[in-house]
């Protein structure tokens, strides 16, 4: 099974790691690939460049084997939508592999503004990582055939079903990341060490 994990990384931190760790293993995924976004189709293009958020991400996943990095989006001219992502990705594996897409609470919240939402069900299973209480605001009617409450059972068919899996859940942000390096605060136990001393080195997020 392939997990699909998207996001600017700008930078990768420890949320973004503990989240992936969690899932690969309740999973018990074959891989799980992080997919950096390029130009984000709701939000301005990420101030770093594309190449560095990646040099940043394998800094810190190179511990972290069943970890990897899809650069596809990188390399696909224009807004970058996951359901370009998705269609690519199962033109490459068997039409019955199950693919698994893993998105925050946020992001499903506002899913119904993504590019052709709908198709993303056609390649992937959609798997909402969520912390307690989370309560889903919207795709109520749409969700609700395919909703499922035993992981086991997105095995049996290669995409189309949700699921909502809590992980541990810690509070970081990217942006307040930002402006902690910004604002030349301490930005220890936030992201790798690795990662820091990269930003520090190349003067990222100065203010």
């Amino acid at each position: 099974m392939l997990g699909i994990y998207g996001g600017t990384f700008n930078p990768i931190h420890y949320g973004h790691l503990r989240a992936a760790i969690e899932v690969s293993e309740v999973f018990a995924l074959d891989e799980l690939r992080l997919v950096p976004c390029s130009q984000p189709a709701h939000r301005n293009k990420p101030e770093v460049s594309a190449s560095m958020r990646v040099q940043m991400l394998q800094l810190a996943i190179q511990a972290v084997p069943q970890l990897q990095i899809d650069t596809r989006e990188l390399e696909r001219a224009g807004p970058s939508y996951m359901v370009d992502t998705l269609a690519s990705i199962r033109a490459e594996i068997k039409s019955d592999r199950p693919l698994f897409l893993f998105m925050g609470t946020d992001a499903f919240n506002g899913l119904s503004s993504w590019h052709r939402w709908q198709a993303l069900f056609d390649y992937a299973h959609i798997v909402v990582i969520t912390r307690p209480a989370f309560k889903p605001k919207s795709l109520v009617k749409f969700y609700a055939d395919r909703l499922v409450n035993d992981k086991h059972s997105l095995k049996s068919c290669a995409s189309g079903k949700i699921y909502f899996q809590q992980v541990t859940q810690l509070e970081i942000s990217a942006t307040f990341i930002r402006q902690t390096f910004a604002m030349h605060r301490n930005p220890s136990f936030l992201l790798p060490e690795a990662v820091i001393e990269y930003i520090q080195a190349k003067q990222l997020y100065k203010a």
